[in-house]
């Protein structure tokens, strides 16, 4: 079943149950990720529906941080529409996952220990493999502690 007739089915589930932010945040789900199918002229992949709903959780957490504190209306509304899409997200790689996908990176490139100057090179191979399952921040913040 493809994301767009799981958050379709939830949608209708969330209309009966009579939940309105989680069926509103459905439904902008539902049109992010029709809207990127409509622009592809054909059905999406696993990792494009997952990249659509990364995609929209970020663009949330900005508006989030973006908004006034005294605006607590806004921030409910993000939180809650953050916690519906998170439904539908990918598992999200923790650090220590990360740590040993940088190691095996490391060992194919026979870098022992990098240094700043070997960044480049180490991101050029890493984030292909963490795409769409890892923070790129969180990726780019592990290296940087793991450089000398």
């Amino acid at each position: 079943m493809s994301k767009i007739d799981e958050v379709r089915s939830a949608m209708v589930a969330a209309m009966k149950a009579g939940e309105k932010e989680r069926k509103d945040s459905l439904s902008m789900l539902l049109s992010a990720l029709k809207n990127k199918a409509i622009d592809k002229r054909e059905d999406l992949t696993e990792q494009e529906e997952n990249e659509v709903v990364l995609k929209e959780i970020k663009q949330t957490k900005e508006t989030l941080e973006l908004t006034p504190a005294d605006r607590t209306d806004i921030v409910e509304e993000c939180m809650k529409r953050i916690a519906v899409y998170e439904e539908f997200a990918p598992h999200m790689m923790d650090e220590d996952e990360i740590k040993s996908v940088i190691s095996e990176v490391l060992k194919s490139l026979g870098i022992d220990a990098p240094t700043g100057k070997d960044k480049g090179r180490i991101m050029k191979e890493l984030m292909p493999k963490v795409k769409g399952v890892a923070d790129g921040k969180l990726v780019n913040q592990i290296l940087g502690s793991l450089m000398q």
